[in-house]
């Protein structure tokens, strides 16, 4: 096992990465105030790994309460949110209970918004099954659901007491999830670890074989990138942004082509495959490091390609992004492979043309 730590003062929490470690109630143990839980997963994870985790809570004398959501990207809304509040509600929860989202990164949004809401907030374990989940969203405090015009537009900071990533979860993730999890790896390469990404061109086949070892590294070293980033920028208002690289892109792609069509590491892949057209076009980033990234993506099993959606329809919905300024659409763009800047420079035509070179 590895630990790590997000430094935030009196907020601060571990990151435990490792092989069995929800079958380790010693490392859940000192989290918990009440003896008294709420487990959120899902319909997919819950025959997998629910009962795992409530014998390790029983053995530490913590009853937990399942509440089991329907899978999917499209259920990422109000109505499902209630369903946590009718849970909490009904079982007559206070706020010293801990909620714990087992499962991907749908279910830890919700879960981690609902505890961010309910009585004004509740203490709340992430335990992320997901690589997605793994490597990005159970780390930072990051919470919300979407809404109909923009994706992760309702939401909430609200950082976990604890992550505990178990590498044991990733044996039965489907393979089309395992590469949706490797575009938001290869990520952290390409904003500010450049030998990290020469790492993951030399490893991908590992990372697809689900090579233990390989696996446990891409998740540590992803997870020490995303920490340093949240503990200089909790609520990102600089570095942080950069975290979001394909992105805008990307939730273009998810909410036009309707929520759960396109996996988030699919459509963040072609999104940042479009930002690098755009980083190219702008003289920043050479021809040879947009054809070596989409070399990786291409190996990964990700697309490099976004859906055929109208240039307008995107531009329309790239307008409904957290990161539009004063009207002003920013995009995260690459100077080179490692160095990403947040930018308001790009003219409407230049990211028209960028993204009509990745569609279709």
């Amino acid at each position: 096992m590895q630990t790590l730590t997000v430094s935030l003062g009196e907020r601060s929490y571990p990151i435990h990465i490792g092989a069995g470690l929800l079958a380790r109630d010693d490392l859940l143990a000192p989290h918990f105030k009440q003896k008294k839980a709420v487990v959120v997963t899902n319909t997919t994870v819950a025959p997998l790994y629910l009962s795992q985790l409530v014998e390790a809570l029983g053995r530490i004398g913590v009853s937990a309460l399942p509440v089991i959501l329907p899978d999917g990207e499209q259920y990422k809304n109000w109505q499902t949110l209630n369903t946590i509040f009718d849970a909490l509600l009904s079982a007559h929860c206070e706020r010293s209970t801990t909620l714990v989202a087992l499962g991907g990164g749908v279910i830890g949004d919700m879960g981690g918004f609902a505890a961010a809401c309910y009585q004004r907030g509740m203490p709340f374990i992430q335990v992320p099954t997901t690589l997605l989940s793994q490597v990005d969203s159970s780390v930072g405090g990051k919470t919300a659901i979407n809404h109909p015009l923009g994706k992760n537009m309702i939401g909430a900071f609200y950082q976990p007491k604890l992550v505990l990533a178990d590498i044991g979860t990733l044996d039965t993730l489907p393979d089309r999830e395992l590469k949706a999890g490797l575009a938001e790896v290869i990520k952290y390469g390409l904003i500010r670890d450049p030998d990290f990404f020469r790492w993951l061109e030399a490893n991908i086949d590992g990372l697809l074989g689900r090579d233990r070892e390989a696996l446990a590294y891409a998740v540590q070293r992803s997870c020490a990138n995303k920490a340093e980033v949240v503990a200089a920028d909790e609520r990102e208002s600089g570095e942080r942004a950069l975290l979001n690289l394909g992105h805008t892109f990307g939730h273009a792609i998810e909410t036009g082509m309707g929520y759960g069509e396109w996996l988030h590491g699919e459509a963040v892949a072609a999104g940042t495959m479009m930002a690098a057209e755009l980083s190219c076009q702008l003289g920043w980033l050479s021809e040879g490091d947009v054809v070596r990234i989409e070399a990786l993506f291409i190996r990964a099993g990700l697309p490099v390609r976004g859906p055929s959606l109208d240039v307008a329809r995107y531009l329309e919905l790239m307008q409904h992004d957290k990161k539009v300024q004063d009207g002003k659409l920013r995009l995260v763009l690459l100077q080179e492979i490692g160095a990403a800047v947040v930018a308001d420079g790009a003219t409407t035509a230049q990211i028209s043309t960028a993204i009509q070179g990745r569609c279709g």
